[in-house]
């Protein structure tokens, strides 16, 4: 302990003398130095529903109602999710209050997303982190929502759930959420779907091993693109010793290269424990073209970094879609191709 004090004096003895701060080093380390984990939900526990980003069809709210009733929940929203403006579901200012609303509302248990498209990098900046941390509820969804899980883990250390929205009562993608959620907690596989063959035809649902091996860490990722938008921000976040997970839908092959290329630039990427991919659909090539494809790109981007790393795991934009803690450790063997939370997400 004295060697290490006598250390730390020096290095910011050193730092004093290059005119670098105390708090500047520090804020250098890995983070969060916390975790938050929310309740687990109970039947009759009340469900806000909000739209932080795009807005909805009829048919998806109706859908996300059914899903929590189907669940015993008690479905609760404001009117700012029902005030289309433009592609998003209301303005900056609207949907941020009503996000911080269901924070800060004793009654709302959990928070569920209506969907997610585009907008809620726009409303970062306007969100309570004090109050969120007072209050650490459940945050579901996925795609344009992995900025708000992100930064919620960045910024606080709160786990939150990638998982699906508004799925069908009874389907795969229900019974994992309700699993997550709701169910007594054990050292919990989080098991694939079971494609049939003429699904996994399509190369886009191939499961391949890129890098065999076993590593462990702490769940962290999301929609590709999100993260490739959050690098070098105040949201950006620590990949080291992590399991990062990644998916992504519609986007062409040398855009997911160029996705990929940015975050291995970073100082952290490239010291992750291990990369998880979905199902990145819509992802692959076109027929007849000369592009590499999907396949070829993430072989070519991941295998390098020497780290177990596995495609095609049931998340992403499917119906299929398992649910995940962002910030719980977990183990993979790429090798077997199985994650395993080992780590209670809940209270």
């Amino acid at each position: 302990m004295a060697k290490r004090r006598d250390f730390i004096k020096k290095t910011t003895l050193a730092a004093a003398a290059l005119g670098i701060t105390t708090k500047s080093i520090a804020q250098t380390e890995t983070y969060p130095q916390q975790t938050l984990k929310p309740k687990r939900l109970q039947k009759g526990s009340m469900v806000g529903l909000v739209a932080p980003g795009y807005a909805f069809s009829p048919e998806t709210f109706t859908k996300s109602i059914q899903t929590l009733s189907s669940l015993g929940m008690k479905p609760y929203y404001t009117d700012r999710v029902l005030n289309q403006k433009g592609y998003l579901s209301n303005t900056d200012e609207e949907r941020a209050a009503d996000l911080m609303h269901m924070f800060s509302n004793p009654k709302v248990d959990a928070i569920f997303c209506i969907r997610g498209g585009y907008g809620c990098t726009r409303i970062l900046d306007m969100l309570d982190y004090d109050i969120i941390a007072q209050n650490p509820k459940i945050l579901i969804g996925y795609s344009d929502i992995t900025a708000l899980l992100q930064a919620f883990y960045v910024k606080l250390g709160l786990v939150g759930f990638h998982g699906a929205m508004g799925p069908e009562p009874k389907s795969y993608a229900y019974k994992q959420m309700k699993r997550m959620l709701m169910k007594p907690w054990k050292n919990k596989a989080l098991k694939n779907y079971e494609f049939d063959q003429e699904i996994q035809k399509n190369p886009v649902f191939e499961r391949y091993v890129i890098t065999p091996g076993k590593t462990s860490g702490k769940l962290v990722g999301g929609n590709l693109s999100l993260m490739a938008a959050m690098t070098g921000t105040t949201y950006d976040i620590d990949y080291t010793n992590c399991l990062v997970c990644i998916e992504d839908v519609g986007e062409a092959p040398y855009r997911i290269d160029r996705m990929l290329t940015q975050l291995l630039s970073t100082k952290t990427f490239k010291n992750a424990a291990g990369i998880i991919f979905g199902v990145c659909k819509g992802c692959d090539k076109k027929e007849g073209s000369d592009s590499f494809s999907l396949k070829e790109v993430i072989m070519d981007r991941i295998a390098p970094m020497n780290i177990p790393a596995v495609y095609g795991m049931s998340f992403g934009h499917l119906k299929e879609n398992f649910t995940f803690p962002i910030g719980i450790k977990a183990s993979l063997d790429a090798t077997s191709f199985t994650l395993e939370l080992n780590e209670e997400p809940l209270t």
